[in-house]
Formats: structure tokens, sequence, C-alpha cells
């Protein structure tokens, strides 16, 4: 999200002399994707965020793929995925493929021992359940029920929960996040007609600068290994930033639904973009206002991407038996619509109470072995007429 913001004290110029009370320097850090043409912000540190005093054990934590080439519409019980104590154990893998990996995860416990930095991927985390606060580098961000915490590549952070009671549904992303071009003029700013916009973007504050020296542990995942570094430095030693790259949050109760008097497709939807997959919000709204109109989305073919809905609340009006916290899987090439009588059932209907998050990946998704272990193994006999 291209919105300039700055938090602390920095030195008026860029790469010049900033002092310290007794007269040191402040340690200068970029921080920036895509080489140096992406997104930055430019960090400046108590002391050298480089002093790295032990590396311990690495861990492989690749996703065991079950089903490389699927085809079968799949249905999975997201809330079986069990609550654990520690954040990281509690990420589950359940689709995945070389653009993105679509998780869950239930912590109990927040992260007091450790930091986390994904040094692969981009990190959407949707807020199902629980409340707490994200820590990073450059600020604070509380989150809350419905709220998307995007947080770039190479960020150190930590979660902390209010209560045992949470539920995540993560999507880490190989390639910068977005919001849509679509949606911003030239500039980047915000269009009218976008369903959203910057005064719906929270950004960090509250910036703690936490000037300590010691044993810190920092766990960095790169390349599918998990590697735990011990620092010499705490890692939110920052006294100030600026720029446009850092973490944020979303509501998806914030998005403004697109409505027409005929069903409109999928893309009014759209939250997040990236080069490989689109996220989007399905949330509360008038329905289609024609005399004739069909709420119900029409058959398509999802010939060019996977469909993936995780269903949050609400009663999906579409589909027939569908639970919070469940998971579809509509995948490229095969014909797919509405349950039998859902077509007819949302005829008349004036709005709906929906609330779901939509992946579409334009690569086929593999399933994980945890993913066939809470799927419904006939699902794709739903359609049937009975």
């Amino acid at each position: 999200m291209p919105i300039y913001h700055s938090l602390g004290n920095f030195p008026q110029k860029r790469h010049v002399v900033f002092k310290k009370e007794n007269g040191e320097l402040h340690y200068e850090q970029l921080f920036g994707c895509e080489g140096f043409a992406g997104m930055s912000s430019l960090m400046y540190h108590l002391h050298r965020p480089t002093q790295v005093k032990e590396i311990k054990a690495s861990k492989d934590i690749s996703p065991k793929v079950a089903v490389e080439k699927n085809i079968q519409n799949q249905l999975f019980r997201g809330f079986e995925a069990k609550p654990t104590d520690d954040y990281l154990e509690s990420r589950t893998p359940v689709l995945v493929n070389s653009d993105c990996y679509i998780e869950l995860a239930a912590p109990k416990k927040s992260m007091t021992d450790y930091f986390y930095k994904n040094a692969d991927a981009d990190e959407v985390i949707f807020v199902h359940r629980g409340t707490g606060t994200l820590k990073s580098m450059m600020g604070n961000l509380t989150f809350s029920y419905g709220d998307y915490l995007v947080v770039p590549r190479g960020m150190i952070y930590q979660m902390e929960f209010d209560t045992e009671d949470n539920r995540l549904f993560i999507v880490q992303s190989f390639s910068p996040v977005y919001t849509p071009k679509r949606y911003r003029n030239h500039f980047g700013q915000h269009l009218e007609d976008s369903p959203f916009c910057e005064r719906d973007i929270r950004r960090p504050s509250d910036l703690k600068t936490h000037d300590e020296i010691g044993d810190f542990t920092i766990k960095i995942k790169k390349e599918d290994v998990l590697h735990e570094w011990v620092y010499a430095s705490h890692p939110f030693d920052i006294v100030g930033w600026d720029g446009y790259n850092y973490p944020y949050a979303f509501s998806i109760h914030n998005f403004e639904p697109i409505t027409g008097r005929v069903h409109l497709p999928p893309p009014i939807h759209q939250t997040f973009e990236t080069n490989a997959f689109v996220i989007c919000s399905f949330v509360p709204r008038l329905y289609d206002y024609h005399p004739d109109a069909i709420p119900a989305p029409y058959h398509h073919s999802n010939i060019d991407s996977d469909e993936v809905l995780y269903y949050v609340d609400g009663d999906f009006m579409s589909r027939n038996n569908i639970e919070v916290g469940h998971i579809t899987l509509h995948p490229a090439g095969v014909v797919h619509g509405p349950h039998p009588g859902a077509a007819e059932r949302s005829i008349g209907k004036k709005s709906t109470e929906e609330l779901a998050v939509m992946v579409d990946t334009f690569k086929p998704l593999k399933l994980t072995e945890q993913a066939v272990a809470m799927s419904e193994p006939d699902y794709f006999k739903s359609w049937l007429d009975h």
C-alpha cells in the first residue's frame, strides 16, 4: 500500500550524519524490496543491526504435499486445525504452489521469547478470532476480528494475543502484495470509486525504542528452512523511520461492496493483488436489484485459476452445508456454481450477511497432508440432484 508514513526522529536528508545524544552515530538501514526499485523505508537504529552472536539449529518446514495434481472440488474443515501454544508451530499449510502458501493457524500463546522474520514472502494474516497487537521494528498495530495484517517480507515482528482463542487465515506471497492498480490513479492515490481508501488503512503507531544489549533470538524463514539466530541487540531499537514499506492493517468490515442490477463477477470483491494471485473480500451487501435478478452466482469455469474460499461468518447463500472455518477449493478446468436449490432460494432476497475471504491463484494449488486429513471426501458429489 504506497502511502508515505513516518514515526520517531530522523535527519532531514538521507545518508547523512545523525548523532545520538552522546555523540555516537545512529545506524541507518534501508528496508526495501525488488532490489532498489520497489517500496522502501529508511530506519535508524541505536545499535548495528548486524551483530550476530550465535547461529543455532535449523529446521526444514517445507509443506508436505499429498496431492500434486488436483482437479477435484474440495472442502476442508478448517477448524480441525488444532490450537497450539506456539505461533509458528500452529501454522498449518493447506494449499500451496510456487507463488503462495495458504495456511491456517490457531496459536494460544503470545511470542515472548523470540522474534520472527519471513525472508521468503509477504504475509497477509486474516484475523478470524482473537485480538492483540502486532509488534514490529516499525511500531505497533492492534488487531481484532476481521483485520487483514499485511506484513512485508523481511519484517521482524512478534504477535501478542489477548486471549488463547485465536484463529488466523494466512497467505504467504512470494511476490509483493499491493492494493489493486485499478483502484488507484497514476500517483497511487485511491480513486473515488474504490471500495476502500487511505482512511481505512491503519499504519504503525506507538514506536517503542528498546535500547537493550543481550541475547535476542530471531527465527528466520528462508527457502522453507527455519533458522534460529541470536543477535546482540534488541531488533526494536529504532528511534525513527520514514518511507513506504511497513506493516499495515485493513479491516474487512471497511470494504464497501460494489453492487448492480444483475449479478456482478467476483473481481468486484478484489482487495489485494500480486502478479500471481488475488485476494477478495465477500462482505454483507445488498443483492442485485433487477426485478428478475438471480442473486446467486451463475455457473462458471475457472479455466485460468484455482478458486479458494474461506468462510468467516454468516450464511453463504450459494453453498449448502457450509460452516464457519470451512475452506473450499474449486480448481481450474472444472465448471462450478451454486449448489442445488441455491439459485432458486436466492430469488427475491434483498441482502446477504455473508463474510468470506477468497484467493484466486493463476497456478494450480497442491494439497498438503494436513489438507487431506481435514477434507470432506464426497464434496465433489454435492452438486448432484437428490
